[in-house]
């Protein structure tokens, strides 16, 4: 009876967090995994190191390290007027967002960034443009095209940017000319793994949140096959205990320095430090 109460609280829990996320901007639900049926696939078992603040207004984009330095991209959905689209360091001591760059939130939404080659690169949800700014100074230098009708996560290998468009797939841009380099798909089990969102790029993998739902899959960016979920749940139950508005797990970042990994969610109050193997 234990077990069929906790499979209950979890269904409850996810159909909650889809009713909250799709009304906010209006997308499909993902598609969700089965921890009960996982067809082999690995649940990695993670520990919470640390709890830090987090602002409520942020509606987290995008997360990852650089310079020793907590970079986080938010957007602005029009049901939020507190919310802005702008990119920031995080101060762990006090939850606050240091704001380097903001971009006008009546033309654009801001998604998910990365650092490559002393370049911080941007991506919008539905304009089909990114921006490019110097790294050291955050002055816009350039923009960028893409062909994918959203954009919405980014991470690099050290060679390329990979970006999600909220598909299954991944494709790979060529830093200097911006071109498609290929795409892979994303599968879980055999099948398209939808809403593909947040990325990071850890020894080897791709760590992908998954939109609508709260787990982190882990990507082998040589096939596309999910290898491993986080399951985050319990995360985002005391993030909305705290904060009721709190929505959708997003947010992965690793500092290869000191090897650690954060992880958070859009308008969340926390952001966590996290322990697992890889």
């Amino acid at each position: 009876m234990i077990s069929y109460y906790q499979n209950l609280i979890r269904c409850l829990v996810l159909l909650a967090t889809i009713f909250l996320v799709t009304g906010c901007k209006g997308r499909k639900p993902g598609n969700l995994p089965d921890l009960n049926n996982n067809g082999g696939v690995n649940v990695i078992q993670y520990t919470v190191a640390n709890t830090y603040p987090h602002s409520t207004t942020s509606f987290t984009e995008g997360l990852i390290f650089h310079d020793n330095k907590l970079f986080e991209s938010t957007g602005s959905p029009g049901e939020y007027p507190f919310t802005r689209s702008v990119i920031g360091i995080d101060d762990l001591a006090t939850g606050k967002l240091d704001i380097k760059i903001e971009i006008n939130r009546n033309k654009y939404f801001g998604e998910g960034i990365l650092f490559l080659n002393n370049k911080l690169y941007q991506l919008t949800y539905k304009n089909q443009m990114g921006f490019i700014y110097n790294a050291d100074d955050f002055r816009q230098t350039g923009t960028f095209r893409y062909a994918s009708k959203e954009g919405w996560g980014m991470t690099t290998d050290g060679k390329y940017l990979i970006m999600s468009d909220g598909t299954n797939y991944l494709t790979y841009l060529d830093p200097d000319s911006m071109t498609v380099v290929k795409r892979i798909s994303v599968t879980y089990n055999g099948s398209p793994a939808l809403y593909v969102n947040e990325l990071e790029y850890i020894n080897g993998f791709i760590y992908a949140n998954i939109w609508t739902t709260n787990y982190i899959a882990r990507i082998n960016p040589d096939d596309g096959k999910i290898t491993g979920l986080l399951d985050l749940t319990t995360l985002f139950i005391k993030a909305q205990k705290k904060y009721r508005k709190s929505e959708a797990t997003n947010g992965i970042a690793w500092d290869p320095v000191s090897d650690r990994i954060f992880v958070t969610g859009k308008l969340w109050p926390y952001l966590f430090e996290i322990r697992f193997p890889h």
